[in-house]
């Protein structure tokens, strides 16, 4: 084995990977006193947007990074879902308002570059955490401590690592993780727009035969939107060039907007679930897309990975002062325990609306058609799945509550 050059040997924990998960997960940490290193390159420009809800706003006010970005962003005070489809059996339109459960608003949605800028502020602030900017080539553990390998010949040795690093995770595959996956024929074409009317702080889902296509504010008079679609739909949208886009998407969203110019920065992802068979093992513990990746469909991925962020650094925290290592199986199992259920369900849920959607079986459709009916029409059902869809009952670490850890 080679010689390791060390570049920050005095850490408990090291997170790798700067997108929103990561950083929250170092903030976390550092915030509450644990020395924390985190790896990772420049992150590319990134256009996508993201619906945060009231729990991962609560938590991203708790660690002091809200109210540098809050501005940037749209609540999301209605949320609707109208049957676009032209099958036999149509489900009837459903109204979701904030203020029914006592709440402003959802949630937010904001650009993620905001989101990111906001949290590297934040993570530049916090004595207890180092920065390195470079990327990790390998990464090795033992059975008292995980090292990461730099690109530029540098090391990291901690107690404790976080793998933030994405779907194709290098730390995931280290600890000897493998992932389960379901794969889907459909594509999500994802970019912003503005548009001539007011959205008035609406969400509005239009269930297509090909999936959904979904509109979310953004500040002013402009909207993200989440078009999922067959592959050769996809290729017909992707070849458009923006004026003719535009139309495209003014027609499908029924013009509800007005007129739509679509923005500079388009996205394109095959849309599947994959989850780790395991959320820790071996001194790692994997958080957002390197635990699990969901389509971007009911504004679950990254208010997932903040979970995640939230409840490792929960239980480390909570072991750094009782002096126990924070690296230790015992910790890693009862993580994986923890989110465990979450994650499931919210997989489980995508799964059963997108098949769904993709059915042409007629009682699946008259399935789907009684389910929105009745939480369209009994109260009580609506409420329960507006309060499950923002704040889980079973999953709701300490800084989703608004508490420091």
């Amino acid at each position: 084995m080679m010689p390791i050059m060390t570049v920050n040997d005095g850490s408990e924990v090291v997170v790798v990977g700067a997108g929103p998960a990561g950083l929250t997960t170092a903030i976390a940490l550092a915030q509450a006193g644990l020395t924390t290193t985190l790896v990772a390159r420049e992150a590319p420009a990134d256009h996508r947007t993201t619906a945060l809800l009231a729990g991962s706003i609560t938590a991203l006010e708790t660690l002091g990074v809200w109210n540098r970005c809050a501005g940037q962003a749209a609540p999301l005070k209605v949320m609707r879902i109208v049957d676009a489809t032209v099958r036999l059996i149509r489900a009837p339109e459903v109204y979701f308002s904030a203020e029914e459960i006592g709440l402003d608003a959802f949630g937010y949605n904001i650009e993620n570059k905001h989101l990111v800028a906001a949290l590297a502020a934040r993570a530049r602030e916090l004595p207890s955490l180092s920065l390195i900017k470079d990327e990790a080539r390998a990464v090795e553990t033992r059975d008292d401590n995980v090292t990461i390998r730099l690109k530029s010949g540098g090391a990291v040795t901690a107690r404790l690592a976080v793998g933030a690093d994405g779907r194709r995770s290098l730390c995931r595959a280290a600890a000897g993780i493998e992932t389960a996956a379901s794969r889907y024929p459909q594509i999500a074409l994802t970019f912003n727009l503005g548009h001539t009317r007011p959205h008035n702080f609406a969400s509005t889902e239009f269930h297509a035969e090909g999936g959904p296509f979904t509109l979310v504010p953004l500040p002013g008079l402009r909207s993200s939107l989440v078009c999922v679609v067959q592959p050769a739909d996809a290729r017909r949208l992707s070849a458009l060039d923006d004026d003719a886009l535009s139309r495209e998407i003014e027609r499908r969203s029924h013009s509800i907007l007005g007129k739509i110019t679509v923005e500079a920065g388009r996205g394109e992802f095959p849309l599947s679930i994959e989850t780790a068979r395991q959320f820790a093992a071996n001194r790692i513990a994997l958080v957002g897309e390197a635990a699990h990746l969901v389509p971007p469909i009911g504004a679950q991925g990254l208010n997932l990975g903040l979970r995640d962020a939230a409840m490792i650094g929960e239980l480390a925290v909570a072991a750094h002062r009782g002096g126990d290592d924070v690296g230790a199986d015992d910790l890693l199992r009862r993580y994986d325990a923890a989110r465990r259920a979450d994650v499931q369900s919210r997989s489980v849920a995508i799964d059963l609306m997108n098949r769904s959607l993709l059915s042409d079986f007629l009682p699946v459709q008259g399935i789907r058609g009684l389910g929105m009916f009745l939480i369209d029409r009994i109260g009580p059902l609506r409420r329960a799945v507006m309060r499950e869809g923002v704040a889980p009952r079973t999953a709701q670490p300490r800084l989703m509550r608004g508490d420091a850890i």
